[in-house]
This record gives C-alpha cells, sequence and structure tokens, in this order.
C-alpha cells in the first residue's frame, strides 16, 4: 500500500457509554438549541426510543419506518417533517431507521443525531440509500453524515442473538470492503483491521451470553469503526451485490450481507494478498477465509441466499444488474461467467474456499 493518498476523516461528535444514552440525547439537543425535534423509530423499537428520549420534548414521533427506504416513505416522512417545523431529526433504531433520517437530511439539511440499536454502521457514513421501482439507488452527501452518534450497549439488548449474528457480520463485511475499496488507503484499513477485531472478539461474547454487555460493547465499537472504514474507503464489489440484491428482491439487509461476504472475500483474497493478509491477523489466523469461516461457524451465521428469498433462476438478472457498478478497482475483475459461479455458491450456500481456484 502507497503512503501517497489522499484521506478525508468525516466530522462528528461520537458519545459512547452504556446507560448514558437519555442523558447524553438530552444534553446534545440542548447542545443544538433544537426546539422542534422528530423522533424517528420503527413500531418494534418504540418503546426503547421512549426511554432514550425521557429528557426531551418530541414535537414529533414517527414510525412509518421500513427496510431500503422506499421512496414513496421518504416523501411521506419529509412532508411530516415541513409540517411540523422540525428543527433536528432524532433517529432511534437500525439501518432502515437512519436510513430514513438520512432521506429527509437529504433535501432539507436538517442535522441528525443517531441512536444506533445495531450494529449497521449506517449513522457513521455520509451515504444514503432510496428504493425505487424495485431499484435501490445510492449516493455520498455530506448533508446526511449525523452530526452525532450516541452509542449504548443497554440498547442493543433487545436484539435477538441471531439478528445480532447477521447484524455485526454486515458491520465485518464493511471492514472487509473497506481493505478494498474504490478510495482505500493504509488509514482505512487500520481502521477496518481494528473493526474485525473487534467484532471477531465481540459477537462471540454476544451468542455466549446475550444478556452479557462486554461483547455487545465491543460489537458496537467494531461496527462504529467499520463504518467509518467503509464511508472513507467507498462502495466495494459486496456492497454493490448487496445492493442489488435488497434492492431488487426485497431481501433482509442483514442476513444478505452475512450470506455474500465470505463469498465475496474468497473471490477477491487471492489478487489481494496485503489486503487478506491484514484480514487474517485481524482475525489471529494465517488465512483470511479460514478466519471469517471459523467466526461464522462459531455464530451459526446465515449460510445461503436460498435460505432468504433468493433463487437460482434470479441469478442471470442479478448478474446483468451487478456487473456495470462493480468498481474497476475491485482486485479481480468481475466478468459474467465468474459472477454467476459466485452468486450459485452464495445462493446455494456451497464452501466459498471453491472461488478462490476460478
Amino acid at each position: 500500500m502507497s503512503l501517497t493518498f489522499d484521506h478525508v476523516t468525516l466530522g462528528q461528535r461520537v458519545l459512547f457509554g452504556t446507560g448514558k444514552a437519555a442523558d447524553n440525547l438530552a444534553a446534545e439537543v440542548q447542545r443544538f438549541g433544537a426546539q422542534r425535534v422528530m423522533v424517528i423509530a420503527s413500531g418494534s423499537e418504540a418503546a426503547i426510543a421512549a426511554k432514550v428520549a425521557t429528557g426531551i420534548e418530541a414535537a414529533l414521533n414517527y414510525d412509518d419506518v421500513a427496510p431500503h427506504v422506499p421512496i414513496e416513505k421518504a416523501e411521506r416522512a419529509r412532508t411530516a417533517a415541513a409540517e411540523h417545523g422540525i428543527d433536528l431529526l432524532v433517529c432511534v433504531g437500525g439501518g432502515s431507521t437512519t436510513g430514513l433520517a438520512k432521506a429527509i437530511a437529504l433535501t432539507s439539511g436538517l442535522p441528525i443525531i443517531a441512536v444506533p440499536t445495531t450494529y449497521a454502521g449506517s449513522e457513521a457514513t455520509n451515504v444514503w440509500g432510496l428504493t425505487e421501482a424495485a431499484r435501490k439507488t445510492t449516493g455520498v452527501d455530506d448533508k446526511v453524515l449525523p452530526a452525532t452518534v450516541i452509542y449504548d450497549a443497554n440498547l442493543t439488548l433487545s436484539l435477538p442473538v441471531e439478528l445480532s449474528v447477521a447484524s455485526g457480520l454486515n458491520g465485518m463485511a464493511h471492514c472487509i470492503d473497506s481493505m478494498w475499496g474504490p478510495r482505500v488507503d493504509p488509514i482505512n484499513q487500520a481502521l477496518a483491521a481494528e473493526g474485525i477485531r473487534a467484532l471477531n472478539q465481540g459477537l462471540p461474547g454476544i451468542v455466549q451470553d446475550p444478556q452479557g454487555l462486554e461483547g455487545r460493547e465491543q460489537a458496537l465499537y467494531g461496527a462504529y469503526l467499520s463504518a467509518v472504514a467503509f464511508a472513507s474507503a467507498g462502495s466495494g464489489m459486496h456492497h454493490k451485490i448487496c445492493h442489488v440484491l435488497g434492492g431488487t428482491w426485497n431481501m433482509p439487509h442483514a442476513q444478505t450481507h452475512a450470506t455474500v461476504l465470505p463469498y465475496v472475500l474468497a473471490f477477491n483474497a487471492p489478487a489481494a494478498p496485503d489486503a487478506a493478509g491484514r484480514i487474517a491477523a485481524a482475525f489471529g489466523t494465517t488465512d483470511a477465509v479460514d478466519g471469517l469461516n471459523l467466526l461464522r461457524e462459531t455464530l451459526d451465521a446465515p449460510k445461503a441466499l436460498k435460505d432468504y428469498g433468493f433463487a437460482q433462476e434470479n441469478i442471470a438478472e442479478a448478474v446483468d444488474l451487478i456487473l456495470p457498478v462493480i468498481p474497476a478497482s475491485n482486485p479481480r475483475p468481475a466478468t459474467k461467467e465468474n459472477l454467476t459461479v459466485l452468486l450459485r455458491a452464495a445462493t446455494a450456500g456451497d464452501d466459498p474456499k471453491t472461488l478462490t481456484d476460478l
């Protein structure tokens, strides 16, 4: 990796503390001088959001949230914010909730305070996504970067182990994609490697002790690092695949990432030995793919796209949609043939190692 590079660090306040979310949110709202706060949380997160917001007065509580941020829901939320004269957005939840807040900020410029309850990492990026007519569009705009992120491991205790695993592996995907993203540099790689280490330590802790806080704190820390690395390095092959699958076939976001990740790693690792070496070292193994697979076995991670609604007959269409958006900088050139092989393996849940010999 050359030490000639151009790195941008995004400006964001991060408040990390277990049991401190409500106090930190009240202090931040006061610091902003906000008078009309919109609190965004899905119906399933309403109770958590109410506890977090005990120290503030919300002008609007909003719960019309859906995965992949359908454009219709974004437009309704934008209208609601305007009609209520909102001057600050507070989102409590996972990537879908953060995504809706970003959609409002994209057109209004309103500041966001993000309070994550999963390991999605969207809260630490300036990337937005919207879905229209079964096609997901993403973009980059500093207006959507939350001004403040409030992390509190207590808020993740309600996340079931199975979802914690999928969400944490979504964070792992941010780390691994950052190792060869379009704008990769040594700072991204250092952050991503520490993110891999933290997630590799934290996620098994959650499985072993679901109500323990140490594993969840490590996972939150790793998820934040993964997102910071990803925001700088840019979206690589893995994310391009998952955005197409999620937007076109309405597949569950975290589980799709968790399933596809080992296949992309096995596909790229032979062509990126330096990155693969860093990934392996972060896992504490000699081989990157073995390190990830060992973690996935420990976690009983999602294994096959067919389990989440994707079928072999969808592969040809998926390849046609994915191929044009894979970055030219991907370590290994993607072709219709090898991308088809990758998706076949991921759909069936075959051994990812078969892709290293393509």
